[in-house]
């Protein structure tokens, strides 16, 4: 009697050609921010290059507030403070990982969220640079450094790991491009927007939040990095599937014996 054999299943993973371009996207997101950072943290050390907007476009947003736009952009800058955004990755992460008895990506979303914090504050104690001036503060006196912005840095972390998370759920299929894309220019208005809000508010000059979004690239470039490079262990080329035999040589004599005496 044969035994029919399991069909494989299909595997959840990206294909090979799909691993490739995932590396090839957090190598150029790395590459990008990294460029980004250093290039507008030259600029403010050397008061030259884009460090020359600095005061041109704090004075323009001071002049051009509107109580509308005020109010708009105070609730998203206290929404996305860090304290908050830290309450609000871990919830995330918990509503991710609980439902889907998922761990890997919840962690990795954590884990980006805490890197950008230490980072954030690292880099503010080395550079040392001050805020605007206090009388342009909406929000009240704020003694913190200035360099880099920790909202727009947050915040842009959060949005854009989340929105790469949503678009590798969607799998490989036809529509995954467009749902890529639009998770990503999704989360790179919502950075924006926050980084608007500091700028409008009086807290930072334009370079401070330029160089957070470089810094969100490139974390976010080392997340992606990370969990392709965890996919691609996780694939292993299939053993073939053993060829269909008819019977072993001895129980071929044996049937060959048992119809000879029938």
């Amino acid at each position: 009697m044969l035994l029919a054999q399991r069909a494989p299943q299909p595997s959840a993973r990206l294909p090979l050609p799909s691993q490739r371009r995932l590396f090839f996207v957090a190598a150029g997101l790395l590459i990008a921010g990294e460029t980004i950072f250093w290039t507008v943290l030259a600029a403010v050390q050397s008061n030259s290059g884009v460090a020359a907007l600095d005061g041109p476009v704090h004075d323009g947003l001071v002049a051009s507030r509107t109580p509308p736009a005020t109010a708009f952009l105070t609730a998203v800058t206290t929404v996305t403070a860090p304290l908050w955004m830290t309450v609000i990755g871990c919830a995330v992460a918990l509503a991710w990982a609980v439902p889907k008895r998922e761990l890997w990506r919840p962690a990795l979303l954590v884990g980006a969220m805490a890197a950008t914090f230490a980072v954030s504050t690292l880099i503010k104690h080395d550079v040392g640079r001050g805020r605007p001036a206090a009388g342009g503060f909406m929000l009240g006196p704020d003694d913190a450094l200035s360099f880099p912005s920790g909202h727009t840095f947050g915040a842009g972390v959060f949005l854009c790991v989340l929105g790469y998370f949503f678009a590798a759920a969607r799998g490989t299929g036809t529509g995954k491009r467009t749902t890529s894309v639009l998770a990503f220019a999704a989360a790179a208005a919502g950075t924006l927007v926050v980084a608007w809000s500091r700028l409008y508010l009086g807290y930072h000059w334009l370079t401070d939040v330029l160089a957070s979004m470089g810094l969100a690239l490139a974390v976010t470039g080392v997340v992606i990095l990370a969990d392709g490079l965890r996919n691609a262990r996780a694939v292993r080329p299939e053993a073939p599937a053993p060829a269909a035999a008819g019977p072993s040589e001895p129980d071929a004599h044996r049937l060959g014996d048992h119809h000879g005496r029938g």
